[in-house]
C-alpha cells in the first residue's frame, strides 16, 4: 500500500515481548505496510535472525535490517547470510550497515580508530560479494583475497545495501558507495534535506527515514504517547538531527539540567515533541509524511510509540 510519493514502513520494536514478535510482523504484513525493519541494538536481539524469522512468517512485506555494525562481523560471512535470505525471499530484503553507536561499540570492544574507513571498505566488499564478483581488498580493516559466493548461493536479485550514518563525512560516503542511506530518528524534513546535500548521490539512491510515531484522534494524547520515546535526544549523537530545527542548544541545556532522561522527556516543550516525532491525528501525520516524501525520503518508517506495540501498530494503519 505505497503512499503517493513513497513507501510507509514500520519498525519492529527491539524490546517487544517475544510472544508478540511474529504476530506484530504478520499484522504489519496484513495491514498493508510496505516495509518492516528490524533493529540490532546492543543487548537486544540479533538483526539477521529476526529478519530470517519474520521473512519466513510473512507473505509479501519487504524486510530491512537496520543496522548491522560493520566491526561485529566478517564481511564475507555477512554476505553469505544476506545472500541466503535474499535467495529464499526474492526481492524482499534490504540490509543497512553502519559503524554502530560509539558508546555501544566501545563497550563491546569493537570501536575502531577510523570507523569511516571500515565502513567504506566493508560496503564495497559486501556489494561485490552479493553480486557474485570476487572481492579483492587489502584495506586497513577489511582484507579479502578473492572470495566469492558460489553460483548456487547467489540470489537472483542482490539485496540493497544501505549505510546507516549521520555525520556529513559519513553521509557523503554513503552517497558514493551505498544503494541507500538509513537515517535514524528523528529524521525531520530539514534534517533530510541537509543530509541529502551531504549524500550528493551520483546514481539512484534510496532514503529510509525512521521516526517515532503515534496517532490518536486527540492530538495531545498522541504527543503524550510519543514523548517518552524521545528521552535519548539530549545525547550529542543526535546533534546532527536536531541542529537543522534551530533549538539544539536549548534542548541540550534542558537535558543537562534535568535530573534524569525521563524527566527531560517529560519537560520537553510540546512543540519540540511535535517536530521530533510523527504524532497527532491521522490527517496531521499524513501531512508530515507528505513533507518527508517531498524532502527526498523514499521510505518513511514509523516507530510505534506507547506501551503496547501491537495496539500502537493498529492505530498507525490510519495513515495508510
Amino acid at each position: 500500500m505505497s503512499h503517493d510519493r513513497g513507501a510507509i514502513g514500520v519498525l519492529l520494536p527491539c524490546d517487544i515481548p517475544t510472544a508478540d514478535m511474529i504476530p506484530f510482523a504478520r499484522e504489519a504484513d496484513a495491514y498493508g505496510f510496505d516495509e518492516l525493519w528490524v533493529a540490532e541494538d546492543l543487548g537486544h536481539r540479533g538483526g539477521l535472525v529476526q529478519a530470517a524469522t519474520v521473512l519466513a512468517r510473512t507473505r509479501r512485506i519487504r524486510v530491512g535490517v537496520g543496522l548491522l555494525p560493520a566491526a561485529a562481523r566478517n564481511v564475507a560471512f555477512t554476505a553469505m547470510e544476506a545472500a541466503t535470505l535474499a535467495q529464499l525471499h526474492p526481492g524482499r530484503l534490504d540490509l543497512a550497515v553502519g559503524h554502530g553507536m560509539p558508546a555501544w561499540m566501545r563497550s563491546a570492544g569493537a570501536w575502531l580508530h577510523s570507523p569511516l574507513t571500515l565502513l567504506h571498505e566493508y560496503i564495497n566488499g559486501l556489494r561485490a560479494l552479493l553480486t557474485g564478483r570476487p572481492a579483492h581488498t587489502d584495506g586497513r580493516y577489511v582484507r579479502l583475497d578473492g572470495p566469492r559466493l558460489h553460483p548456487s548461493a547467489l540470489p537472483e536479485q542482490a539485496p540493497a545495501v544501505f549505510a546507516g550514518v549521520r555525520s556529513p563525512k559519513s553521509l557523503a560516503l554513503s552517497g558514493r558507495t551505498a544503494d541507500g542511506t538509513l537515517l535514524a530518528e528523528p529524521a525531520t524534513p530539514p534534517y533530510v534535506r541537509q543530509a541529502l546535500r551531504s549524500i550528493n548521490p551520483r546514481r539512484p539512491h534510496r532514503i529510509t527515514a525512521y521516526n517515532i510515531a503515534a496517532v490518536d484522534n486527540d492530538p495531545r494524547a498522541a504527543v503524550a504517547a510519543a514523548r517518552p520515546a524521545l528521552k535519548a535526544l539530549g545525547d550529542t549523537d543526535w546533534k546532527p538531527h536536531i541542529e537543522p530545527l534551530g533549538f539544539y542548544d536549548e534542548l541540550a541545556d534542558l537535558r543537562r539540567h534535568s535530573p534524569s532522561a525521563d524527566a527531560f522527556a517529560q519537560t520537553m516543550p510540546e512543540r519540540w515533541v511535535e517536530q521530533l516525532s510523527l504524532s497527532g491525528t491521522a490527517a496531521h501525520v499524513r501531512d508530515h509524511l507528505n513533507d518527508l516524501f517531498l524532502s527526498g525520503v523514499t521510505s518513511a518508517v514509523l516507530i510505534p510509540a506507547g506501551p503496547s506495540p501491537r495496539a500502537s501498530l493498529a492505530t498507525l494503519t490510519a495513515v495508510l
